[in-house]
């Protein structure tokens, strides 16, 4: 069987304490020196010995998933050929850019840090909230969303039964309860401290666009799957990152549209599996393999690449 594979990257929320450790000794490790380098701090740290807290921070917490996520390309990048697309769950989409050649890495951890800081800064100025309704529609999460118009949204449409809104404080208190009313099972307030994906990060996506303005930008490997409209694109990415931060994630149809693109496998590299576990949810038929360590990432090559050789 010819597999061809679509390459996916995790966003925020998938960081743990120590998930870079067991690429420590791996010969993968030099991306985080070249990640120091182009940085000019220390940045091994932050996945080795971060603490929880640590990590609850935007910019701590983004890239570290940025570098973990690296750490498992650079691992598998020599096996894996000629991918069919690329693409990543939000912050993700920085990293796919990266990986496939669009955004250089000095510019692809600036572009990471400024995003941070800019959507953390818009939080600070119009506090928001965001909640995941577990079990509902996407037509649901819309309809819940219209009784606080103009004060919360539909940020992420992650998969069947898994879709998130964001918006106001009193915003969000009034669409969690009329997605009660209409019958969703469960609503869960997540961790985050501001309405991301939404027009309250309408001062961020202005600023990057002057910040994305003076940033080169390559042609990929491949097609890479863009979060805001789940269409595969080589160009316009710096219109596209910056509207990216108040438009919504359309997670479950880039998976969709990778499938009728072609792919018949997806490989998530960084770690959690989170991408992994909504693919299931998406289309059950079509393998999903996480990569997070050197264990993953030799079974997968040993396997499944070598086994569709």
């Amino acid at each position: 069987m010819n597999l061809r594979v679509a390459v996916i990257f995790p966003g925020q929320g998938t960081q743990k304490p120590g998930m870079g450790a067991p690429w420590r000794d791996h010969p993968a490790w030099n991306i985080v020196e070249r990640a120091e380098k182009a940085y000019g701090a220390p940045l091994a740290p932050l996945v080795l010995d971060a603490t929880a807290e640590d990590l609850s921070r935007t910019n701590e917490a983004q890239l570290a998933i940025l570098i973990t996520s690296l750490l498992a390309w650079e691992a598998i990048k020599g096996d894996l050929k000629s991918p069919i697309a690329f693409a990543g769950h939000s912050l993700g989409q920085v990293t796919a850019l990266i990986a496939a050649g669009a955004l250089s890495l000095e510019d692809g951890l600036r572009f990471a840090t400024q995003r941070a800081e800019l959507t953390q800064q818009a939080a600070i100025k119009h506090p928001g909230k965001m909640a995941a309704l577990l079990g509902a529609s996407i037509e649901q999460a819309q309809e819940a969303c219209l009784a606080a118009p103009d004060q919360c949204w539909v940020a992420n449409d992650n998969a069947p039964g898994q879709v998130v809104i964001a918006g106001t404080v009193p915003g969000l208190e009034i669409a969690t309860s009329a997605a009660q009313d209409l019958g969703v099972r469960r609503v869960s307030l997540l961790n985050v401290d501001g309405a991301f994906h939404t027009p309250l990060m309408n001062d961020a996506a202005e600023a990057l666009l002057v910040e994305l303005a003076s940033v080169e930008f390559l042609t990929p490997i491949a097609p890479v799957i863009a979060n805001d409209d789940a269409l595969a694109h080589v160009d316009g990415w710096p219109v596209r990152l910056a509207e990216h931060v108040r438009q919504p994630v359309r997670w479950r149809e880039s998976v969709l549209a990778m499938i009728a693109a072609g792919a018949s496998a997806f490989v998530e590299l960084g770690y959690g599996g989170t991408c992994c576990g909504l693919g299931k949810r998406i289309d059950p038929d079509i393998p999903e393999y996480s990569i997070s360590d050197p264990a993953s990432c030799e079974e997968f090559v040993g396997t499944v690449l070598k086994g569709n050789n």
